[in-house]
């Protein structure tokens, strides 16, 4: 499994990216959203959305499950010229109860548009980080998955409260945005999850620590390239309840700071795409000793895919694509004295799988995954079911799905 993982690595680690986030003088209209977002809408107010289910097989632990992964429902509103209205409502896993489900607004934001090529956002949006996180349809990328890197250590989809200012220059292929944001909360984060659990999306944020992002696409040829990076305070308390704690108060206070470069490529049917990513807590000691989470001190993603699609020419605009990606990452890459270390959280995946769309709108997809991890820490391993198997550092699995837009 090792040498398969390595020689994959090798082959695909200096490969670069696809399916490139186009300028919006180039971006196609392929949902309402994109009509109102483009500026060219006939009606004031548009519905559009998107989902996926899928079906999953655990080969090792010979289980199997199929799931409505999501269904999105969005509304915009075009008020006049300069101000319009983007919302989205999300129903997670088909239903909430029993400890499962979310329903949850992805988006809630007020857009100002300031001239032909800057505009102004404010309230529950998603900033620009990474590749996916603003293009999560599922017809926007390969795998029944979202790549796992996407998922855990930049945590899709990151939303927050907050103002930004996007742009692009008139002279060069270029587009920018800064925001700023809420902070996260250090003391909901959870170990193996990376950040995702500090984050508010839009409920009863934090807003005595504040976060800054900030990210610059570069388009030439057919290539985009994006680096992006995201520096915040995740202690909200006020300072007596920080002093109670033994930690630093203020507005970026227990910092967390994230950088991200990604390149996508895309020609005559061959699309490419790598992305890497680092994040570092420096006071990620302070926060195993208030709130005892095994916070790690940083953390590490990187993921290189490559795909063809067989139906480049066809004419009614269906695809056919192979693809493979290799995806490595470490969320305990390396712990303060007071933190455990979790070999399960450094990974390696190998995915080969298939994409088909009949239309551009609808994409029905499989894939196979084959996992390698470090070894179990006992340490961690606390009070196990009596039926419990023993871990095993490799794994495949299965996908099949199904995805649309609209």
């Amino acid at each position: 499994m090792k040498k398969i993982i390595y020689s994959v690595a090798t082959v695909f680690i200096t490969t670069i990216t696809a399916n490139a986030q186009l300028t919006p003088a180039q971006k196609l209209i392929l949902t309402n959203e994109d009509s109102l977002h483009s500026g060219v809408n006939q009606v004031k107010t548009v519905l559009s959305g998107y989902g996926s289910a899928s079906y999953q097989r655990d080969f090792n632990a010979k289980t199997a499950s199929i799931n409505l992964d999501r269904a999105v429902l969005f509304v915009g509103h075009r008020f006049n010229d300069k101000i319009s209205f983007f919302s989205e409502l999300e129903i997670e896993d088909a239903k909430v109860g029993d400890g499962g489900g979310e329903v949850a607004m992805e988006q809630a934001y007020l857009r100002f548009n300031l001239n032909s090529y800057q505009y102004i956002n404010a309230g529950l949006f998603i900033p620009r980080i990474g590749i996916i996180n603003e293009n999560h349809l599922p017809t926007n990328f390969n795998g029944v998955e979202r790549p796992i890197v996407e998922q855990i250590v930049i945590p899709s989809t990151w939303r927050e409260l907050g103002i930004g200012f996007y742009g692009a220059s008139k002279k060069l292929p270029i587009n920018y945005s800064i925001a700023l944001l809420n902070g996260l909360n250090s003391a909901d984060f959870e170990h193996g999850t990376g950040l995702r659990e500090g984050r508010a999306e839009g409920r009863t944020a934090p807003a005595n620590n504040l976060a800054i992002t900030a990210a610059v696409q570069y388009n030439y040829k057919d290539f985009t390239f994006q680096v992006s990076g995201y520096a915040g305070g995740s202690n909200g308390l006020n300072k007596r309840e920080s002093d109670k704690l033994n930690l630093n108060s203020g507005v970026f206070a227990l910092p967390v700071y994230l950088g991200e470069a990604s390149i996508q490529w895309n020609k005559n049917g061959w699309s490419a795409r790598a992305l890497g990513t680092y994040i570092n807590l420096p006071d990620a000691e302070a926060i195993n000793s208030a709130y005892e989470n095994n916070t790690s001190e940083s953390m590490y993603g990187t993921y290189a895919e490559l795909a063809y699609n067989f139906l480049k020419n066809n004419k009614k605009g269906q695809e056919l694509s192979a693809f493979t990606r290799y995806e490595a990452l470490d969320l305990n890459s390396s712990i303060p004295s007071n933190a455990i270390y979790d070999g399960i959280l450094k990974q390696q995946h190998v995915l080969v799988g298939l994409t088909y769309m009949p239309i551009p709108n609808v994409v029905i997809k499989t894939d196979v995954r084959l996992m390698h991890t470090g070894e179990e820490n006992p340490l961690l391993v606390t009070d196990p079911a009596p039926d419990r198997l023993p871990y095993k550092q490799n794994n495949s699995i299965l996908n099949i799905g199904i995805g649309y837009s609209f």
